[in-house]
């Protein structure tokens, strides 16, 4: 495939404008490397977004920095869980999670990294699956997050008329489709994190996505795209995605399934997620 010319901030905002995001709250998962060159890289693809009057929201997860091992009588069944990769986790952080931090996991990619230096970001308060969002409404969208309610932000996305925009990933990378999950009946899986006590505290996290792309075929209706670069660029209503997702699982609970016959995660997630102690 020949190499286009480089993305610059005028075809970002001719993206923005085609798929009529301006104004918009918009939940980005972005793989900048897939567009090829971008000009100005992250920080310009976040001021495209700011100038054309949209609220940014992005993933910044913590987990490979955060997560510890749970105490032996806080362990769950049907949890999604190894309890021998377990033991390898440390059994506490020297630091504790705080929105306040500018930390994020490698793996994210540099759009949520650079839009953490942003002085007035907004981030959530959960210390392993945070968002942070930037823009007119950044404070309604992230305010409720907490570390009993992970997908706050996203319901709130659904709310505001937002939408999810898939930057050259695929549905695997549709973090809402967890939020999707719980409202077709599915328990969240808990993770633990050092709280302010030095004592691990259970918190909510999604399970696998990576059977996710089985929803295509429904999901896939809702999508409007355009091309961006060497990528492509898909924007997705975020409630309708919800409320299909949800019905989708509710009928087939198997097809969020991700194939791979030695994952936990998703045979416990089918069968309704872990025991829950009240």
């Amino acid at each position: 495939m020949a190499e286009l010319a480089p993305v610059t901030q005028d075809v970002v905002r001719e993206a923005i404008e085609e798929l009529e995001l301006a104004g918009r709250p918009v939940c980005l998962h972005a793989s900048l490397s897939s567009h090829g060159h971008i000009a100005g890289g992250a920080k310009e693809v976040i001021d495209s977004f700011l100038d054309a009057g949209c609220t940014l929201l992005v993933p910044t997860f913590t987990g490979c920095q955060f997560e510890v091992d749970p105490p032996p009588d806080q362990l769950l069944e049907r949890n999604g869980w190894d309890v021998i990769e377990a033991e390898k986790l440390p059994g506490r952080t020297d630091t504790v999670y705080s929105p306040d931090l500018n930390v994020v996991d490698e793996n994210m990619g540099a759009l949520p990294a650079a839009l953490l230096q942003r002085p007035e970001r907004h981030r959530g308060n959960h210390p392993l699956c945070s968002f942070t969002a930037i823009g007119p409404k950044a404070k309604d969208l992230i305010e409720e997050q907490s570390w009993d309610d992970v997908y706050a932000p996203l319901r709130e996305l659904t709310k505001q008329n937002g939408v999810v925009l898939l930057a050259g990933v695929g549905l695997n990378r549709m973090t809402i489709l967890h939020l999707a999950e719980t409202l077709a009946g599915r328990r969240l899986f808990r993770r633990w994190a050092t709280g302010v006590d030095g004592a691990p505290v259970a918190v909510p996290v999604g399970g696998c996505s990576e059977g996710f792309p089985n929803l295509e075929r429904m999901l896939g209706l809702l999508a409007t795209e355009t091309p961006v670069g060497n990528s492509t660029w898909r924007s997705f209503p975020s409630a309708e995605v919800v409320t299909t997702a949800a019905a989708m699982i509710r009928t087939e609970p198997g097809i969020t399934h991700c194939g791979d016959p030695e994952c936990l995660k998703c045979p416990h997630a089918v069968a309704g997620g872990p025991h829950v102690r009240t």
